[in-house]
């Protein structure tokens, strides 16, 4: 399968209700926001994480859509298997042949390899690959309010000194006093948050990864899909709520310019990704997200919002496909 041709940006939307999007470990695993403005965040690497772990689960992680970066795992290992794959030096060092041969290896097995690049030169080294799909912080629409809720743990986890039998369990529990046997906790959260997430896809990068059209539609089947596989009541409820795609396929009359334009692109990302929003219109904004009109107090859910999307303000060689893959031809 041959690397895509054309260039890409995406709008994302999604939402979280009653749940913590992206924990802060410097703020005690508080919703992460930004302090100057109270407007939520949501890392790269969480959306990222997300995307791997759906393709992860849709493919039984097998090559050639397997995931280097898994959970709880060392990469040096697959790293060391591509060297062993390729006839290389999976003890470390290599000469410039057998790094290339096992970072092409690296690219055909893994799919997150292919899409968002990797550093591979921690042990045996493979190099590195600068990824063509790159992902910003998502940023909430709207300020947020992170809450602190306590908990009730109806039971402890005890290190009992000498337990060696169950017995030993049950003789300890029971003669300990019955609140001693319960314990409290906390849980932060957000009552609501729908977040815009901005993302580039590069074909001039994809073209060293071997980034394909079957590899973009796995990618938009992930951010369509992936909140429903990710489950947990530490995040609440999270859901997509939008996927706009902008592909750039040129304007030229002639066949050979028009590839090199798509390639290109023919608007700047700035133009296609800045959407008008609640207190930041911009004009000629091809979409726009507004408040529902007879909306009282801070939006609670998703249809708090209006979403307008206007494809007669798209800049020339430029296609607009709602959630990946249906044309917008007229306002929707």
């Amino acid at each position: 399968m041959s690397a895509i041709q054309n260039r890409y940006e995406f709008l994302y939307l999604f939402d979280c209700e009653n749940g913590n999007p992206n924990g802060d470990p410097d703020a005690g695993n508080s919703p992460r926001i930004d302090p100057e403005d109270m407007h939520g965040l949501v890392s790269d690497v969480a959306v990222k994480r997300r995307v791997r772990n759906y393709v992860q689960t849709a493919f039984a992680n097998a090559a050639p859509n397997a995931i280097f970066v898994e959970h709880a795992t060392n990469l040096n290992k697959p790293i060391a298997a591509a060297h062993i794959a390729t006839g290389g030096a999976p003890s470390g060092g290599g000469n410039r042949t057998q790094v290339g041969a096992a970072r092409k290896w690296m690219c055909d097995q893994f799919f997150d390899v292919r899409t968002f690049g990797a550093v591979m030169s921690t042990g045996a080294n493979a190099g590195q690959v600068r990824g063509p799909v790159q992902v910003a912080f998502s940023r909430s629409l709207d300020p947020i309010l992170p809450m602190d809720a306590s908990i009730t743990r109806m039971a402890v986890a005890e290190r009992v000194t000498g337990a060696a039998t169950m017995a030993d369990y049950e003789t300890w529990e029971n003669n300990q006093e019955e609140d001693k046997l319960r314990t409290m906790g906390r849980k932060a959260l957000i009552p609501y948050g729908l977040y815009a997430c901005k993302g580039f896809i590069s074909a001039h990068l994809a073209q060293g990864t071997g980034f394909s059209d079957d590899d973009l539609d796995h990618l938009w089947e992930a951010l369509l899909g992936m909140w429903d596989h990710d489950r947990s009541a530490s995040k609440g409820v999270m859901s997509c709520r939008g996927l706009y795609v902008f592909k750039h396929v040129g304007t030229d009359s002639d066949a050979t310019q028009r590839v090199r334009q798509a390639m290109l692109g023919c608007a700047p990302a700035h133009r296609l990704l800045d959407f008008s929003q609640p207190g930041r219109e911009q004009v000629n904004a091809i979409i726009e997200i507004e408040r529902r009109a007879d909306l009282q107090g801070s939006p609670r859910t998703f249809a708090d919002y209006v979403v307008k999307v206007y494809p007669e303000r798209l800049p020339a060689g430029v296609e607009l496909l709602v959630d990946g893959r249906t044309p917008a031809a007229t306002p929707v």
